[in-house]
């Protein structure tokens, strides 16, 4: 019988993209699915599919930025289920360059990509160590790997995320605890982050100059539509979950690549520059 059968899931920002590839395969393992989400409408239609799938499935609108709603968030979950298995911090926007962004916009997106992953696992991890299983993917990105120009408050975020994830895994290992992670470092995916704006909130859509912002999504838009599809990122996340596995490297070439040219760059070589169609494929 597959170990996942019957366990439950959490995935923030689940009602698209690479959280809910991810809930289809979970689905299909016999999961059940708690996705969370800040859009109300297309949360409904994604708990719907999956319940068509044959899984049980709840939806709860979710601010990850907002400590008390990623508890009202567990608090639901444990209500219902009363117990978390796997918990996959994914909800993540985007935002503008490092030199033109407000600070409103530096506070929404590490609210989001950074403290979105602190919240999570400080609501979930207790019940995880207490039940001594479970595991915790966080999405971060190549971009948590090396700075990108026009992406400085979206780098930040996911450098953190991948500190973040370090540090969890070595404070479990000090504890000699059963319970696992992960860190997804992708590059571009086909997903909708390029649209992030749609839920700006106002007072962070009227800090921002919202053409130029809009026209430098517009670019980032060609390039994600020639990144991998979700169903390939959705595997490599469940594969982790599987074999517990730290690095998730959806695009392994590029991200062995930049490290590689990072390390010789603080040895004292070249800056090695960005190439955004490395992270493509």
């Amino acid at each position: 019988m597959d170990q996942l059968s019957g366990k439950v899931a959490v995935i923030t920002g689940g009602a698209s993209g690479i959280g809910l590839a991810t809930a289809r395969l979970l689905a299909g393992r016999g999961m059940r699915i708690a996705l969370a989400d800040i859009e109300a409408d297309s949360l409904a239609v994604a708990v719907a599919e999956i319940r068509d799938l044959g899984a049980e499935a709840m939806g709860v609108v979710t601010d990850v930025s907002d400590y008390d709603s990623v508890a009202k968030l567990r608090d639901q979950v444990l209500d219902a289920w009363g117990a978390v298995y796997f918990l996959f911090n994914n909800a993540g926007v985007g935002g503008g360059s490092l030199i033109d962004s407000p600070p409103k916009v530096w506070e929404w997106v590490l609210g989001v990509n950074t403290f979105g992953v602190a919240w999570g696992i400080h609501a979930f991890l207790p019940t995880m160590l207490s039940a001594n299983e479970g595991h915790i993917i966080n999405t971060a990105s190549l971009a948590g790997l090396g700075g990108v120009p026009g992406m400085g408050p979206y780098s930040a975020s996911k450098f953190a995320v991948v500190g973040t994830s370090e540090s969890l895994l070595y404070e479990l290992d000090q504890r000699g605890s059963k319970v696992s992670c992960s860190v997804l470092c992708p590059g571009f995916v086909r997903t909708r982050i390029h649209e992030a704006d749609r839920n700006l909130p106002d007072e962070v859509a009227a800090s921002m100059d919202l053409d130029a912002y809009k026209a430098g999504q517009s670019i980032t838009e060609d390039i994600i539509e020639a990144g991998l599809d979700v169903d390939i990122v959705a595997n490599a996340v469940v594969e982790a979950l599987d074999d517990r596995r730290f690095w998730i490297l959806t695009h392994e070439r590029a991200a062995l690549g930049m490290t590689k040219r990072r390390l010789a760059w603080m040895e004292g070589g070249d800056a090695p520059g960005p190439n955004l169609e490395r992270a493509t494929r």
